[in-house]
């Protein structure tokens, strides 16, 4: 049984809404993971746009079962606190439209790890509401936002979620910001008509032109 989201800590002004991922858009992920993976004599080879069947052994090339990578994955997330790092700019960005716009995370994790995030996020100065929840974000974003006439907007690396969100949710500036790594490249590309944001810097100005702030 999926347990029941709770967005009761989720209190909206009349203003624009900024719903923002997490992993590779303000917390580094892949890189950490990375040297993570290491320190068990692991690698991660960029095959392909997934972790199971590219986590190998180091000089062996046999891949790590997919039940072993889940647990790695909840392990990493356990630790997340020592090994995640935040992208250059996004606390200054975020920081500044928070002053004209309600700011929120929506993560794509299981709850129960969403403790030590919000610990990391609190550490790092990110102290904007965070939503952590494996539902597809497109309903969850509607649910928050409802039916507002106000501009909002979604800022996320997948292209799976971006889309569920313009899907979802009407006159929303969809946002796409990922690292430039290995991995990324292999990534599944947006619909046209996504807006790409290649750095923070990009990211604050798109958003004010959208918010018209």
């Amino acid at each position: 049984m999926s347990e029941i989201l709770d967005l009761s800590h989720i209190s909206l002004k009349d203003r624009p809404l900024i719903v923002c991922d997490v992993d590779d858009v303000v917390l580094q992920f892949f890189a950490p993971f990375e040297h993570y993976l290491k320190k068990d004599g692991l690698e991660l080879l960029p095959r392909s746009f997934r972790l199971t069947g590219n986590i190998v052994t180091v000089g062996t090339d046999v891949a790590v079962e997919d039940m072993a990578v889940k647990q790695l994955i909840g392990s990493f997330f356990e630790q997340q606190e020592e090994w995640q790092t935040p992208f250059d700019l996004a606390l200054d960005t975020l920081n500044a439209l928070g002053a004209d716009a309600d700011v929120m995370f929506l993560t794509a994790m299981p709850p129960r790890y969403s403790e030590p995030r919000r610990r990391l996020l609190d550490r790092l100065g990110f102290d904007f509401p965070l939503v952590a929840t494996e539902e597809p974000k497109g309903p969850v974003m509607r649910r928050i936002h409802g039916e507002r006439a106000l501009p909002s907007v979604f800022i996320d690396d997948m292209a799976h979620n971006l889309h569920s969100v313009r899907d979802h949710v009407d006159n929303c500036l969809v946002l796409h910001m990922m690292p430039d790594s290995p991995l990324h490249l292999l990534a599944p590309k947006p619909d046209d008509g996504i807006t790409r944001a290649l750095d923070w810097a990009q990211a604050g100005d798109l958003i004010r032109a959208h918010i018209g702030r």
